[in-house]
């Protein structure tokens, strides 16, 4: 890791160490990748006002998420199958984030279940909830996150109908992986992924199996899986949700005001202004582009975090300047996870954490509450 200087330097080395069908899973997006490319061309079409001779000596990244301290506006994002990545990437990602003192959110098709990430880390979780047609599962299921101690139900809302990802039917992704000759060529390339993989508690999602009889057939599980996402899914059902989870809501893909206002009537505390990473509806507008008006309709009610294409400090710094009060990331820990496992993940923050804190340094801001739409060139 010694020579990585950037989220851009973790990719290409996860390009390298993993298989092309996760790689792909990871960094691609639906469709044309219009919202996609949107999410970071926006973003970085922001451009800071560069402010001299202010005495920044006192710089200092650490803030509060959800009334919680955290060491910077940072927040590892639900990532799918982390654990094809890496052998257990869920518990080495969960790991470097409670080092780094920021919150990690599990994902419901995470590769290692709710056990067994709280079995192996010091400190409480988030885990993020998709509902699906069985509700007897869902209700079981954040029992389950309750039990161990999660501090946060991150709910995503916008999986109803599933966008189509078209590397990942070229790739033949699935769980298990539907094999080719390419494809154990390119496992057998990577010996040192393929062995930290075999190793790993598991190679299906951790938190379904058991619940569907004969899980011992992976073709099955993954098939009752595709099944399960609900289309008749609606604002009622976030309400059922509210009255089963005893602990903070966070609200996960919100692109419009009107959403963002039914949110705030759900008493859920925060609500992440999020097009899943342009994986959905593509065509939609990037994150950055919706997030002042939400910021400015609900963002005296309820807290709102980013998430949609961030790679750097300066992207958190922009985010933070246009109404967020905290940011995701998820492909730039996974690529740091498959290119080098818990050490991987913890050199992405660091090397967001010290872009944040030289971005702050050059526009004249010693902290996070002191960012706002003044740090942007007009």
């Amino acid at each position: 890791m010694k020579h990585i200087t950037c989220i851009d330097d973790l990719r290409a080395l996860h390009k390298r160490r993993v298989p092309k069908a996760f790689f792909d899973y990871c960094d691609r997006g639906s469709y044309a990748e219009e919202t996609l490319r949107a999410n970071r061309e926006d973003l970085q079409a922001i451009k800071f006002r560069q402010r001299i001779l202010v005495d920044v000596s006192k710089r200092d990244t650490s803030t509060t998420i959800l009334g919680e301290p955290s060491t910077m506006p940072l927040i590892l994002a639900p990532v799918g199958l982390l654990g094809m990545q890496h052998g257990d990437g869920e518990i080495y990602a969960c790991r470097a984030a409670q080092a780094a003192g920021i919150p990690f959110t599990q994902s419901t098709m995470s590769i290692c279940s709710i056990e067994d990430i709280a079995a192996n880390v010091e400190k409480p979780f988030w885990f993020q909830l998709y509902v699906m047609k069985d509700r007897g599962f869902i209700k079981e299921l954040i029992q389950r996150a309750a039990a161990a101690k999660c501090s946060a139900l991150v709910l995503t809302v916008d999986l109803q109908v599933i966008g189509q990802r078209h590397a990942d039917i070229k790739n033949g992704m699935t769980v298990p992986p539907e094999w080719s000759l390419s494809k154990l060529l390119d496992f057998a390339s990577k010996p040192a992924w393929v062995s930290g993989v075999l190793q790993g508690k598991r190679r299906t999602f951790g938190n379904i199996a058991g619940h569907v009889k004969n899980t011992e057939d992976l073709n099955r599980l993954a098939e009752w899986t595709a099944s399960q996402f609900d289309t008749s899914l609606n604002w009622k059902d976030v309400e059922w949700v509210r009255s089963i989870w005893p602990g903070k809501l966070i609200i996960k893909g919100i692109l419009d005001v009107e959403d963002a206002e039914e949110a705030a009537k759900t008493g859920a505390q925060a609500l992440v202004v999020s097009n899943h990473g342009g994986r959905q509806l593509d065509g939609a507008p990037s994150s950055i582009e919706v997030l002042p008006e939400i910021a400015d309709a609900v963002g005296d009610k309820m807290e709102i975090m980013f998430d949609g294409g961030i790679r750097s400090g300066q992207d958190v710094m922009r985010a933070l300047a246009l109404g967020a009060k905290s940011c995701m990331i998820g492909r730039a820990y996974a690529y740091g996870l498959g290119a080098g496992g818990q050490a991987g993940v913890a050199k992405a923050i660091d090397i967001i954490q010290k872009e944040l804190l030289t971005t702050m340094g050059l526009c004249g801001v010693n902290r996070i509450d002191e960012i706002d739409d003044h740090i942007i060139a007009v």
